[in-house]
């Protein structure tokens, strides 16, 4: 077994809460359905957006409530981007969406080399501006850690803000290759498993999150 970086898993915020890790095992059993499935990607997602938004930055403004007027605080949702890894990063989308609607959506296209395992891209379309913007990006698994980083030095070119990766799951393998290519970047994930198999895939996993969603093999 590969050990975690003591550094690099400083930089992962593990999401424990009770119904996170109950969905998580509902996700896991390979009897759940396609429709099980996309709809416990949904739900996991929504409550793991409220630890990634935790310390998201706010603005006052001023606004009549029934009785007087008062300061209060929002966010702007409009200078948020969800970067999704495609394909798999849509499932997270509708859930994280439903925290932030105002937020904007850019999408990655990778796909792995079955042969180097490496990221390869073949799409890139993201909001303008992002410099002005904080990013998310999106994919339930961060295994190799080759497409993540990939991902993040695409999205670096743009000069965001800010960047963080929310996943599902990960393994020791993909937080030390995300940590050693992007330190400044956090992880935020439901959990850490124990290793990748020979093939890049997660053990013990929860199998092919984009097969699994979108009902292919």
């Amino acid at each position: 077994m590969t050990p975690i970086d003591p550094a690099a898993r400083a930089n992962v915020h593990l999401v424990d809460h009770p119904l996170v890790q109950h969905k998580l095992t509902l996700m896991r059993n390979k009897e759940a359905s396609t429709n099980s499935f996309r709809r416990l990607l949904n739900e996991i997602s929504t409550l793991m957006a409220y630890e990634v938004f935790r310390d998201m930055p706010m603005q006052e403004v001023q606004i009549e409530t029934p009785l007087e007027t008062m300061t209060a605080k929002v966010i702007d949702g409009k200078k948020l981007v969800f970067a999704s890894i495609l394909r798999a990063g849509n499932g997270i989308l509708d859930g994280v969406l439903s925290v932030v609607p105002g937020a904007r959506v850019g999408h990655i296209g990778l796909y792995r080399d079955p042969q180097t395992l490496k990221a390869v891209e073949y799409y890139y379309k993201m909001p303008k501006n992002m410099e002005e913007r904080d990013v998310v990006v999106v994919d339930p698994m961060l295994a190799t850690g080759n497409s993540a980083s990939a991902a993040v030095t695409r999205l670096k070119q743009s000069n965001p803000k800010s960047i963080k990766f929310l996943c599902l799951l990960t393994c020791p393998e993909g937080i030390n290759t995300l940590y050693r290519e992007h330190p400044d970047v956090p992880v935020f994930t439901a959990a850490i498993d124990r290793e990748l198999s020979d093939h890049g895939y997660i053990l013990p996993g929860l199998g092919d999150a984009g097969d699994r969603i979108f009902g292919t093999q």
